[in-house]
């Protein structure tokens, strides 16, 4: 399965409502994510920009995306971004397949 990324951003009301209850939100979405048919792999809450970040496999894309319209459709994100990793193989097939492309190919410059 393909790892991807969903990194999130909590709105100010979603903040306020988690410092007033804390909990564990990965527990309390763990449905979402075993209905949708993915595992979350690691998941932890970085500082900086977003405040959440789980890494997860996902039987495909619309798997993944069903996740995050899900999490997005709630509201108490104002910003998420779902990213796709490619495994080290797919990496080493892509640039394999570059190097029989990059003649075809003459940048603007």
């Amino acid at each position: 399965m393909p790892l991807d990324i969903y990194e999130a951003a909590y709105t100010a009301e979603s903040l306020a409502a988690q410092i007033r209850e804390p909990q564990d939100r990965l527990e309390a979405t763990r449905a979402l994510y075993d209905a949708a048919g993915v595992t979350v792999v690691a998941a932890g809450h970085p500082l900086g920009e977003h405040d959440v970040v789980i890494v997860f496999d996902a039987p495909d894309d619309t798997a993944a995306a069903s996740v995050a319209l899900t999490i997005g459709a709630g509201g108490a994100a104002r910003s998420g971004r779902t990213t796709r990793l490619l495994s080290t193989q797919e990496w080493k097939q892509s640039l394999e397949r570059a190097q029989g492309v990059a003649s075809r190919y003459r940048p603007a410059r």
